[in-house]
């Protein structure tokens, strides 16, 4: 089971959330939960006038075994106008534009979406069972 939190934070508004959203998907190969704009294939989905983050941003894939991982899918643009970071415990790393990561099993993290041009990020908190 992969387990899945979602805030939008803007600093100009001083910490203020624009809702906390969450959703799940049982660990069965091919399983899929999406992070975005679009709300039609999104489960989850951040204010449409937050242009940083895609339509699709954002892909959960669970592989054969039951191990799931993150895509940052590229979007309209050759550059994208926010960065991607994947945190775990103290350790911080990059998503490169495209890239995939695999989640640690048995354990929870956040992945940040961050605004290059505003104070506003999208935090995903998650959590992958054993």
């Amino acid at each position: 089971m992969l387990e899945l939190t979602m805030a939008a934070v803007s600093a100009a508004e001083e910490g203020a959330t624009a809702g906390m959203q969450m959703a799940d998907a049982p660990s069965d190969p091919g399983a899929v939960l999406r992070v975005g704009r679009d709300k039609s294939v999104c489960r989850l989905s951040t204010p449409d006038d937050w242009l940083f983050v895609s339509r699709v941003h954002l892909e959960f894939l669970c592989g054969p075994e039951g191990a799931w991982q993150v895509t940052w899918l590229p979007g309209s643009q050759a550059e994208p106008s926010s960065e991607v970071h994947l945190v775990v415990g103290q350790y911080a790393q990059p998503l490169v534009y495209g890239g995939t990561v695999p989640l640690p099993r048995g354990g929870n993290g956040e992945i940040v979406i961050r605004d290059r041009t505003a104070p506003r990020s999208v935090n995903v908190g998650f959590y992958h069972e054993g």
